[in-house]
């Protein structure tokens, strides 16, 4: 015979497994085109149910969503909406081949790279082209030609000048010819960092899914997730273009020279101390950060989150008269805590310890 108890356990185990998936808004995910409708693309990512990447988010006017979306074929998402009532996700394809695109412009930028742009339109002092899905402007004084010997849809040998998305700032040359110490000053830095290290920075670009950290030379990713210990809905919460931040290098991928960081790491981890002042059965206050279908996030020490699942939530209104929202505060208990896999899940009745069951 199981006892209340253990089966309580048990539940909470299996409701746990059943939304691991973890998925949030930010996340960069791989996901299997499964068909489409008039929203857009239905998508598998995983999670309880498919998710949707809506036409404006799949393909530019002039393109057919059938034929840039091959079903059955894997493809990589940004995660631009959180579950809704109905569990479904909201993706994005133009922001993931936009960020890319991005990086692969501050690649060139950053080895001098000549790259091909196509004229999209010659405008009053200068002339507007297009690389990789990103428009950027090329002023008269760095054109070999005028613009009355060039036309739309004409080729240009480039070199970037500027790029700032955050300021939809990306300046070209077809002329200008970069120092060649800029690049050994990038190869330099980059043989220098390694994971472990504490170094300082400045936030040059800000990201639905983190931001990029000039780190003197190189741009190093601090992911969303890497934030901060607290809930963050976008990284302009605590982040702003300029900032000079110190972050803590966790890796880096010397082939792809790439550098991911982390500024959460340089405060103390609060599960620790939670695990030394919170224990099964106390009783706590807490503050609504998220409200899923599944349940409730809530805050119950500065920095950890624990889960109030749906039916308790229900109750909890039910007894109130109120429904929960994010930045509410409820009394609630202890029912399980695993500081481990860092995860506690809430009740809103005192647990109660029952005799074991009888053999």
């Amino acid at each position: 015979m199981v006892s209340k108890s253990k089966s309580n356990d048990l539940d909470f185990e299996e409701l746990l497994k059943q939304y691991d998936y973890n998925f949030q808004k930010g996340d960069l995910v791989k996901g299997i085109v499964c068909g489409y409708d008039s929203q857009g693309v239905m998508v598998d990512i995983g999670a309880k149910t498919i998710a949707v990447v809506p036409t404006r988010e799949a393909v530019d006017k002039d393109e057919n969503i059938e034929e840039k979306f091959e079903k059955g074929k894997e493809y990589e998402f940004l995660i631009i909406k959180e579950e809704d009532e109905d569990g479904k996700f909201l993706l994005s394809k133009k922001k993931v081949d936009f960020a890319y695109a991005w990086k692969e412009l501050e690649k060139a930028k950053a080895a001098d790279e000549t790259i091909l742009g196509t004229i999209a339109g010659i405008v009053k002092g200068g002339v507007l082209v297009e690389i990789s899905g990103v428009r950027g402007f090329v002023p008269s004084s760095q054109l070999r030609s005028k613009e009355t010997d060039l036309e739309v849809g004409g080729k240009l040998e480039l070199k970037i000048l500027t790029l700032d998305s955050q300021q939809n700032n990306f300046i070209l040359s077809n002329k200008k010819v970069y120092d060649d110490s800029v690049v050994e000053a990038r190869k330099n830095v980059f043989s220098q960092i390694e994971p472990g290290q504490v170094v300082k920075g400045d936030v040059v670009r800000i990201t639905d899914f983190g931001a990029f950290i000039d780190l003197g030379g190189i741009d190093g990713l601090l992911p969303l997730s890497q934030l901060s210990w607290r809930w963050i809905d976008h990284p302009t919460d605590i982040l702003k273009v300029g900032d000079k931040i110190d972050v803590e290098v966790i890796a880096v991928d010397h082939d792809k020279q790439r550098v991911s960081l982390s500024l959460k790491n340089l405060e103390p981890d609060p599960w620790l101390e939670a695990e030394k002042q919170i224990k099964e059965g106390d009783k706590v206050e807490g503050t609504i950060t998220r409200i899923k279908h599944f349940g409730a996030f809530v805050e119950v020490f500065p920095g950890v989150e624990a889960l109030l699942p749906h039916a308790e939530v229900s109750e909890l209104q039910n007894e109130t008269k109120n429904i929960l929202q994010v930045g509410d505060k409820v009394q609630t208990y202890i029912l399980k805590f695993n500081p481990t896999d860092k995860r506690i899940a809430l009740t809103v009745k005192e647990p109660t310890e029952e005799a074991p069951a009888e053999e």
